[in-house]
C-alpha cells in the first residue's frame, strides 16, 4: 500500500506537530470521479511524494495568523491523500475550502461569541458565509471526503471498523482501514440494535448521520479512521492500550444479546476515557 501527495509539502516536516485532530476519511476509486478530475488524480498519484494530515492542517492554520485573517481559503485545494489497495488507486480529496466553510458553521455552536470574534472577526465569518451560499447554489450535491474530530475520536466512528484492522506505529500513527462494504454492514447492524434499545438515541442519531454520508460514495471505496495528531498529543501508553473499536463492538454485541447492564458499563467506561481527552480542548 502506498500514499502520495504534493511534492512541495515535505519541506514543512520540521514544523511543530499539531496534536489535536483526528479524521474519518473515504478513499474512492478513480472510476468514481468524472473528467477532468479523474485524469488530474491519476497524474497526481504518480508524483510519488507522501503528504500527511499535518501538512494540510499547517496550511490551514497559517491562514489564521495572517493579517487580515483568512477564515476559508480563497481557492479549493487540488491536493488529496491517495492509497493503492490490491492494485487499485484510491483517492481522498482534501477539499479544504469546503471543509473550512462547514467548520465555521460548527464553531458558532462550540465557542462563546467573544472568543469566536477574537479568533475570527464577524466580518470574516459573514463574508465566508456569503461565499459559501453562492458556491452551494452552483454545487448542491457537494460533500467532503473527510470528517474531523477535535481532541477526540467520536465513538460512532468506531462502529465502522474492527479491532483486527488496527494499525499502530508508536510515535507515527494509529489508524483503521476497512472496505466500504464492511463499514456499511457494521453500521447497519449496530443501528438496528441501538434503535431497539433504550438510552442510545444519541448514538443512533449520530450513526444515521454517518451512514447518510457514507451512502454518497462509491461502494468500492475504503474508509479510514485516523487518530492523526492525537498520536502526538496523548501518552504513548494510552495509545498502546487503546482498543476502542473492540470495546464498542463488545458493547453493541452485549446490547444485541440483551445484556443491557454489560453494554451500559462498557459504553460508560469508554465515554469517560474519551471525555477526559476532549477536555484538553479547554486547557491553556
Amino acid at each position: 500500500m502506498s500514499e502520495s501527495s504534493d511534492p512541495k509539502l515535505p519541506a514543512a516536516r520540521s514544523a511543530p506537530t499539531v496534536p489535536y485532530a483526528s479524521y474519518l476519511r473515504v478513499y474512492e476509486p478513480l472510476v468514481a470521479f468524472a473528467e477532468p478530475e479523474r485524469t488530474h488524480w491519476a497524474s497526481y498519484a504518480r508524483r510519488g511524494v507522501v503528504a500527511t494530515a499535518q501538512d494540510e492542517l499547517r496550511r490551514s492554520l497559517s491562514d489564521l495568523v495572517r493579517v487580515p485573517v483568512v477564515g476559508v481559503p480563497a481557492h479549493e485545494s487540488a491536493d488529496a491523500f491517495t492509497a493503492e489497495v490490491d492494485g487499485v488507486l484510491l483517492v481522498c480529496p482534501w477539499r479544504t475550502r469546503l471543509r473550512g466553510w462547514l467548520a465555521l458553521q460548527e464553531l458558532v455552536d462550540q465557542f462563546p461569541l467573544p472568543v469566536l470574534d477574537a479568533a475570527l472577526p464577524p466580518g470574516v465569518r459573514r463574508r465566508a458565509a456569503e461565499e459559501y451560499e453562492r458556491w452551494r447554489e452552483r454545487n448542491p450535491d457537494a460533500r467532503p471526503w473527510i470528517r474531523t474530530g477535535v481532541w477526540q475520536v467520536p465513538l460512532r466512528w468506531f462502529v465502522l471498523v474492527a479491532d483486527e484492522e488496527r494499525e499502530y506505529l508508536p510515535g507515527e500513527r494509529l489508524r483503521y482501514r476497512t472496505p466500504m462494504v464492511q463499514a456499511r454492514r457494521r453500521l447497519a447492524r449496530a443501528l438496528r440494535i441501538l434503535r431497539a434499545a433504550e438510552g442510545y438515541g444519541g448514538l443512533a442519531e449520530g450513526l444515521v448521520d454517518v451512514g447518510s454520508w457514507l451512502e454518497e460514495f462509491h461502494p468500492r471505496s475504503m474508509v479510514e479512521l485516523d487518530y492523526a495528531g492525537l498520536v502526538h498529543g496523548l501518552p504513548a501508553e494510552r495509545l498502546r492500550t487503546d482498543r476502542s473499536a473492540r470495546e464498542v463492538a463488545v458493547g453493541i454485541a452485549a446490547l444485541g444479546a440483551g445484556d443491557a447492564d454489560a453494554a451500559a458499563e462498557a459504553y460508560a467506561e469508554l465515554a469517560e476515557r474519551w471525555r477526559e481527552v476532549r477536555e484538553r480542548l479547554f486547557a491553556n
